[in-house]
């Protein structure tokens, strides 16, 4: 007989259990003096991410062999186009602040099934915070519904990037900068729980840095959008997307998205050679 096919929820308790064993791991060398060096892309990678990749690609392939694999820290292979489900993993997502001794670094997971996440984990050790979902069974913040906790007659606070800043203040936007987590999964479920009101996010991130919060932030009723093609589309040839906005409060969506816009362009915009050489010279994500 054929194998009863796999639940989200089933998919989902194999990612949790996985990103446990993965963060004790990625524990084991932090704040410790830990082998690093700089990839093609000028992105931070240490020992660490490759053990913790090693670990989880074994691990979960070996429990869905039937699944395509997406990870940053592995060589791409095509043949994960053909699978209906796939893995989609950052093992260390946050490794410049992990390298610093910062503590909101973070393990994602997610299963991605034609093109859309349908569970997801974000966890980060050493904060003890597990963020979890499974598409359409809400999300979970270390086994509780996860609540947004609302900041009444507060300013808005959002993290971006300085050029976009620039923008928001200039449409008269009243708002208050940051906290900056180097861990963009961390950064955005924090939309969810109500310590960001909203997060603006440049043009370059990748399937892995975003598949698990996508779902989550979903779950939880938050926007989250390509600012030029809306909900972002994973396990694609080019797993790079566009500028991002997860909003809470919709009334800054005209703001924040047109900041972006104008900062980062859309495909249609970009042979404007000031657009892209504007969005090329951005040299620093911090606030």
């Amino acid at each position: 007989m054929p194998a009863l096919p796999t639940t989200y929820s089933d998919d989902l308790q194999l990612l949790r259990s996985s990103a446990v064993a993965a963060g004790i791991i990625a524990s084991g060398f932090f704040r410790r003096d830990v082998k690093s060096w700089t990839k093609d892309n000028q992105s931070p990678v240490s020992e660490a991410d490759i053990l913790v990749d090693r670990y989880l690609a074994a691990s979960l392939l070996a429990a869905r062999p039937h699944y395509g694999w997406l990870s940053e820290e592995t060589a791409d292979n095509p043949s994960r186009l053909n699978c209906e489900r796939v893995f989609v993993v950052d093992p260390i997502d946050g490794t410049s602040g992990f390298l610093r001794g910062e503590d909101s670094w973070s393990v994602s997971l997610a299963v991605v099934e034609n093109g859309v996440p349908v569970a997801g984990v974000i966890f980060a050790p050493v904060r003890n915070e597990m963020y979890d979902a499974a598409k359409g069974e809400g999300a979970r913040l270390n086994g509780k519904a996860l609540t947004r906790h609302r900041r009444a007659g507060a300013a808005p606070i959002i993290p971006a990037a300085g050029a976009v800043h620039q923008e928001m203040q200039a449409a008269g936007l009243h708002y208050t900068r940051g906290p900056y987590y180097p861990s963009l999964a961390y950064r955005l479920v924090q939309v969810a729980t109500g310590k960001i009101d909203a997060v603006a996010n440049r043009r370059g991130s990748q399937d892995w840095d975003i598949a698990a919060a996508a779902l989550i932030l979903d779950e939880c009723g938050v926007s989250f959008e390509d600012v030029c093609s809306g909900f972002p589309v994973f396990n694609r040839r080019d797993v790079r997307h566009g500028a991002l906005a997860a909003l809470a409060d919709m009334s800054l969506k005209p703001i924040v998205h047109a900041a972006l816009i104008k900062v980062y362009g859309c495909p249609a915009a970009q042979t404007a050679p000031d657009r892209v050489a504007g969005a090329l010279t951005i040299p620093d994500e911090r606030i």
